[in-house]
């Protein structure tokens, strides 16, 4: 048997049972061979089977025993144990709070250095609000568990990367929560992150406005020129570049200029950018946590799952970024 002695292993967790995650876990047996880094999933092996039956699949899972080597001939399977484990299409809220535990066992791992990083599938936001447990992302629930206050998303598409200042927020909600404070902590950590974890030197920022045309001149909404520019000021007087606050229908296009991150003021502003350029294999990446998370672009497909119809190329994506930002 040939076994990956001296990496540590990457931890995936496999995400809501009901969607695509299991089926693009299970999707990783015949290429572990090939691997850059060994992988242990977070997820129940009862399920796994059951999905592995309805996809046809003859997949070996083998149970992870930490400290020791990870074959690559098989699926290594740290269990959690679901309440409710022939689920496909239909989330159950009684599985959530192992789907929870198990993330919080994936950080608590790589904080104490048994894993390099953390990849995660998909989880479905509804299914965990019906549990009783106030959520809004990953990226918010990993910052708790990690004991950082301050994450930032950052969506990754081979050159384009596009980080956020807001995200899960309703839209009527985003020009309150954005404070010059807000923006000069979130690009801060983005270009302390460029230069740690992408080996970018003098990272260039362009920044996006949060009204139509950056504001008008202030004609439509004074944000752009009462908080975005002032914060951006500062920065740039400590040395840092960043340019803006630009249109965001400029922002994105050669006009703007060479950069190595964008940053945009809310979710739907950056994300259809993003998955238009790198839809299928871009990947998310959680800034200013004190471990690697990346994850896929998509969600839980509830649709597709168990039909053998999910594309891989985003968790593969996620798993060679996440095994690249380890090494450096």
């Amino acid at each position: 048997m040939s076994e990956r002695h001296c990496e540590k292993p990457l931890v995936l967790s496999a995400g809501e049972p009901a969607g695509i995650g299991p089926d693009l876990c299970l999707g990783l047996a015949g290429n572990l061979s090939s691997a850059q880094t060994p992988i242990v999933v977070i997820a129940d092996p009862e399920q796994l089977q059951i999905r592995a039956r309805a996809l046809a699949l003859d997949v070996r899972l083998t149970r992870y025993e930490p400290g020791k080597p990870v074959a690559i001939e098989s699926i290594c399977v740290m269990p959690i144990d679901l309440a409710n484990k022939n689920v496909c299409g239909t989330p159950d809220p009684s599985n959530v709070r192992a789907l929870l535990d198990g993330l919080q066992q994936a950080v608590s791992g790589c904080l104490n250095g048994e894993f390099s990083a953390l990849v995660t599938g998909p989880l479905q936001k509804s299914a965990v609000n019906d549990a009783g447990i106030a959520f809004t992302g990953h990226t918010e629930f990993l910052a708790d568990a990690a004991g950082s206050g301050d994450p930032v998303m950052l969506l990754v598409a081979d050159k384009l990367r596009v980080a956020l200042v807001s995200t899960h927020l309703p839209l009527r909600d985003v020009a309150n929560y954005i404070s010059r404070e807000r923006i000069r902590s979130v690009l801060e950590i983005l270009h302390r992150d460029l230069i740690r974890l992408f080996g970018i030197r003098d990272p260039e920022i362009v920044v996006c406005g949060l009204n139509p045309h950056a504001g008008e001149g202030g004609h439509l909404g004074r944000e752009d020129i009462d908080i975005i520019e002032p914060a951006l000021q500062a920065l740039r007087s400590g040395g840092m570049n960043v340019r803006g606050p630009m249109p965001a229908d400029t922002a994105f296009t050669p006009a703007a200029g060479h950069a190595d991150a964008v940053l945009a003021m809310y979710h739907d502003q950056g994300l259809p950018v993003i998955k238009y350029a790198g839809f299928g294999h871009a990947v998310n990446v959680t800034l200013g946590l004190p471990i690697i998370r990346t994850s896929v672009d998509h969600g839980t497909a509830l649709d597709i799952a168990g039909t053998g119809n999910a594309d891989p190329g985003s968790l593969r994506a996620a798993i060679e970024l996440a095994a690249s930002l380890a090494k450096r």
